[in-house]
């Protein structure tokens, strides 16, 4: 019985090549808390995020995330995942920063997608606490995975 688990666990793992996705849940991204800094090249203070340890655990790691895509830009380039619909995203007033995923799109990936069409999205993530250009949280080589439920 355990060299046939062992056999399956070994087939199985050939197959997903190695490497396991994980899913990311809103939860998980809510391990964070932010801290008044002053940065000198700006001169302004700003939210800076401090990482809880379990969602450092996922920094640079294949995952996948669902939520609600928010356009930026007009031409269709520039795209967030969030937890909520658009009225209700962090921007609107509804939620906090730790409920927006900025997401870095494969170029084969860039097409019109609908305001709070809800996705999941796999990609590299990445935390960010020194780029205030961008988001706490990115989806690097991000690509639409599956339509979500």
């Amino acid at each position: 019985m355990k060299k046939g688990l062992l056999l399956f666990a070994l087939l199985w793992l050939l197959g997903t090549g190695g490497q396991a996705q994980t899913e990311l849940t809103w939860r998980q991204l809510a391990d964070v808390e932010f801290e008044l800094q002053y940065l000198k090249e700006y001169d302004a203070r700003f939210m800076v995020p401090v990482f809880g340890k379990s969602i450092q655990a996922y920094d640079g790691k294949e995952v996948s995330i669902t939520g609600y895509i928010i356009p930026l830009d007009s031409a269709n380039t520039m795209f967030v995942l969030s937890k909520n619909p658009y009225a209700s995203c962090f921007f609107c007033g509804g939620a906090g920063q730790e409920t927006i995923v900025e997401l870095w799109l494969k170029p084969e990936a860039i097409r019109r997608y609908k305001l709070d069409q809800r996705l999941t999205f796999k990609g590299v993530f990445q935390l960010n606490d020194t780029d205030i250009d961008h988001f706490n949280y990115i989806l690097k080589d991000a690509e639409p995975e599956k339509a979500a439920k």
